[in-house]
C-alpha cells in the first residue's frame, strides 16, 4: 500500500469539518461510495444525507470512497495500493456493505473501475460469503438499474432516508440469525423499496424483444418506490464541511420533487408529489451553517416555487450570509429572489426555456413563455446582474428545422434586449442533445438521429459565434448517445457495460456492443409501440403506464397539463 497516497487521504480528512470516525471492528462496516472525484461528489446533498443517516445508527459506521483524480489513479495502479476509504483509509474490499451514489449514466463506467481497483469482484454472481454486498441508490438505480443488475446485489428504489434504515435492520438481523448471502438477499427484498435482481429472470424473443419479467419464488411482483411524506421529519444540509467541492456552499434543501408535469423531466414525474420544507426548520438550518460562514446553496427542483422564498431570502441575508440557488423558474421567479442575488455576488443568472418555439415548449409542457424570461432579465438587469445563461435541448420530440430557427431567434431578441439595457455582458447557451428517459412520456421516444442533432448543433453554434458575447456551449453528442444506451437499456447492454471495462472503459462501449452483437440503433432510435414491456417495469412510481402514454398523446396534441394541486388524483401518486 502506497504510504503517501495514505497520507494524502489523511490531509484532506484534516481539511474538514463534521466527518465520523468509529473504532474498527465495533459496528458494521458501510462504504457510501461515490463513483466520481470528491470534487465532485461532496457537492452532492444526498451524499450528506446517507452519511449522517448511517452514522447516527448504534450499529453502523460509513465512511466515505471516491475516484481518486486522474493524476492518482495510474499511482494507485502502478504501487497496487486497493481504492481506500476517506475516514479510516482502509481498503474498499475489508467493508461489509458497500452503497453506491449514482446520479449520472456515465459514472457507470466509474463504478466498475472502482470495484477493480478497490479490489472487489465486479459480477454480483461471483461475490462469495465473505464479499462485500453492494447496493445502489439515487436518480439513475431508481428509474432503471437494469444496465447494473449483474454488478449490485440490491437497489434502493426511491428516497434513501425511508429506506436505509429499514435495509439496515434487516442486514443486522440476518447476520444475528447466521443467514447465507442469499437468504440475506432474500431479506433484504423483503424491504420497502429495495429490489434485488437476481430474483427476477428477464425474457427476450429471438428479435431481442423484452418478453417477461418473472419474479423466482418468493421475490414481490413490484417494487413501490418509497418516498418522505414529511421533509421537515429528516433535515438536509451540509454534514461534512469542505472547500474542495465543485459547488463550495452549505447546502440546505428547501423542498423536494416538482409538480410542473416537464414531459421530458424524470426526476419531475418520480420524485412527486412535491413537498416543501417550513421555513422554521430550514431557518434552523441557517443558524447551523452561520458558524461556517460559507455562502448557503439553497437545492430544489425550482427554488422559485418556495411559497415563502421571500421571507428565506430575507432571513438569509439579514443573518450576514449570502447565497445561491440551484434552479429557478423564470415564471415564478421574484424581485426580492433575484436582489438577494445579486447581492450575494451572482454574476450569471441562468433560465431554462428548453426549447426555442411556442410550440416546442407546449410539446414538453415546459409553462414558460417569451414575456417571462424578458422579465426575469429585465429583474437581472435592473439589479446589477449582466450575465445571463440559457439552457436549451436539441433533438427533442415532434422537433422541425425551425424550432432551430426560434432558438437563434430568441437568443438574438434576448441579446439585444440586454444592450437595449445598457448591458454588454454575455449570454451564453449551454445546449444539451435530449435523451428520452424512463417514466416520463418521452419513453417511448426514439432519440432523434444522431446526424440530425450534430447538424443543428452546429448550426446554432456557426449562427450565434457571430453575435459579439453570445457563447455556445454544447454538450458532447457522442456521450449523449452512450447515456441514451444506457439510460434505457436492458440487462444485456450491462454485459457490454463490464465488457467495455475490459476493454478500456467508456471510449471500448460502442465496441463492446458490437462484440456482443448489440446494435446500438435498437435502444436509441427505435419508437416504442403503446406496449412495449420496458426493463424497468417491475418498480411502481406510483403511476399507471397509461398515465404517461395519455401524457405522450397531450404532447402530440400540444395540449397543456396544468401543475399538481391538493385533492389531484390525476396521475395516482397522491
Amino acid at each position: 500500500m502506497d504510504w503517501e497516497l495514505k497520507q494524502e487521504l489523511k490531509k484532506q480528512l484534516q481539511e474538514e469539518q463534521g466527518y465520523y470516525i468509529y473504532p474498527v471492528g465495533t459496528r458494521t462496516r458501510f462504504a457510501l461510495v461515490y463513483p466520481n472525484s470528491y470534487f465532485v461528489g461532496m457537492s452532492n446533498l444526498g451524499f450528506h444525507i446517507i452519511y449522517d443517516l448511517l452514522n447516527k445508527r448504534s450499529d453502523t459506521a460509513c465512511e466515505r470512497v471516491f475516484l481518486p483524480e486522474r493524476t492518482k489513479i495510474e499511482r494507485y495502479v502502478n504501487t497496487r495500493t486497493p481504492i481506500m476509504s476517506m475516514e479510516t483509509q482502509s481498503p474498499l474490499y475489508d467493508f461489509d456493505l458497500l452503497g453506491f451514489a449514482v446520479s449520472f449514466e456515465m459514472d457507470y463506467f466509474n463504478i466498475l473501475q472502482l470495484l477493480s481497483m478497490g479490489k472487489v469482484k465486479v459480477k454480483a454472481a461471483e461475490r462469495g460469503e465473505r464479499d462485500p454486498i453492494l447496493v445502489a441508490g439515487g436518480p439513475c438505480p431508481t428509474f432503471n438499474p437494469e444496465p447494473l443488475a449483474a454488478i449490485f446485489d440490491a437497489f434502493i428504489i426511491g428516497e434513501g432516508e425511508v429506506i436505509m434504515p429499514a435495509l439496515m435492520d434487516a442486514y443486522q438481523a440476518a447476520k444475528r440469525e447466521g443467514l447465507s448471502r442469499n437468504e440475506l438477499l432474500q431479506k433484504l427484498a423483503e424491504v420497502p423499496g429495495v429490489y434485488v435482481p437476481s430474483l427476477y429472470e428477464h425474457r427476450y424473443d429471438d428479435e431481442g424483444h423484452l418478453t417477461a419479467i418473472e419474479p423466482l419464488s418468493g421475490a414481490p411482483a413490484a417494487i413501490s418506490r418509497q418516498w418522505v411524506h414529511d421533509l421537515d421529519a429528516y433535515p438536509a444540509h451540509t454534514v461534512v464541511v469542505t472547500d474542495n467541492t465543485e459547488f463550495n456552499f452549505y447546502l440546505i434543501e428547501t423542498a423536494r420533487g416538482c409538480g410542473r408535469h416537464c414531459r421530458f423531466c424524470m426526476a419531475g414525474y418520480c420524485f412527486r408529489k412535491p413537498r416543501n420544507r417550513s421555513l422554521s426548520v430550514i431557518n434552523e438550518e441557517v443558524q447551523e451553517a452561520l458558524k461556517y460562514r460559507k455562502r448557503i446553496g439553497l437545492m430544489g427542483a425550482a427554488i422559485s416555487d418556495y411559497p415563502e422564498i421571500d421571507a428565506l431570502c430575507k432571513d438569509i441575508l439579514g443573518e450576514g450570509l449570502s447565497m445561491s440557488v440551484a434552479s429557478f423558474r423564470a415564471d415564478s421567479v421574484t424581485k426580492e429572489l433575484v436582489d438577494s442575488l445579486a447581492e450575494s455576488g451572482l454574476k450569471t443568472l441562468t433560465m431554462a426555456p428548453e426549447a426555442g418555439s411556442d410550440r416546442m415548449r407546449a410539446v414538453i409542457n415546459k409553462g414558460i413563455e417569451e414575456h417571462h424570461l424578458f422579465h426575469s432579465m429585465d429583474l437581472g438587469l435592473s439589479a446589477g446582474i449582466r450575465n445571463f445563461r440559457l439552457y436549451i435541448m436539441v433533438g427533442l420530440p415532434f422537433e422541425e428545422e425551425e424550432d432551430i430557427d426560434a432558438i437563434i431567434d430568441l437568443a438574438e431578441r434576448l441579446k439585444d434586449y440586454m444592450e437595449a439595457r445598457g448591458s454588454k455582458g454575455t449570454l451564453t447557451l449551454s445546449v444539451n442533445p435530449f435523451i428520452p428517459k424512463p417514466f416520463t412520456p418521452f419513453q417511448w421516444e426514439p432519440m432523434a438521429d444522431r446526424k440530425t442533432v450534430e447538424k443543428r448543433l452546429k448550426r446554432l453554434e456557426k449562427t450565434l459565434r457571430r453575435r459579439k458575447h453570445v457563447v455556445v456551449n454544447i454538450e458532447s453528442p457522442k456521450e449523449a448517445y452512450i447515456q441514451g444506451v444506457l439510460s434505457r437499456g436492458d440487462r444485456r447492454v450491462g454485459e457490454a457495460l463490464m465488457r467495455a471495462h475490459e476493454l478500456g472503459g467508456s471510449k471500448a462501449f460502442k465496441r463492446a456492443l458490437k462484440e456482443l452483437r448489440l446494435d446500438p440503433a435498437f435502444y436509441l432510435y427505435r419508437k416504442r409501440p403503446e406496449s412495449e414491456l420496458f426493463p424497468w417495469e417491475r418498480l411502481d412510481m406510483g403511476f399507471k403506464k397509461s398515465y404517461l402514454y395519455e401524457e405522450l398523446k397531450r404532447a402530440e396534441a400540444l395540449k397543456p397539463t396544468i401543475p399538481c394541486f391538493e385533492g389531484c388524483h390525476r396521475c395516482g401518486v397522491c
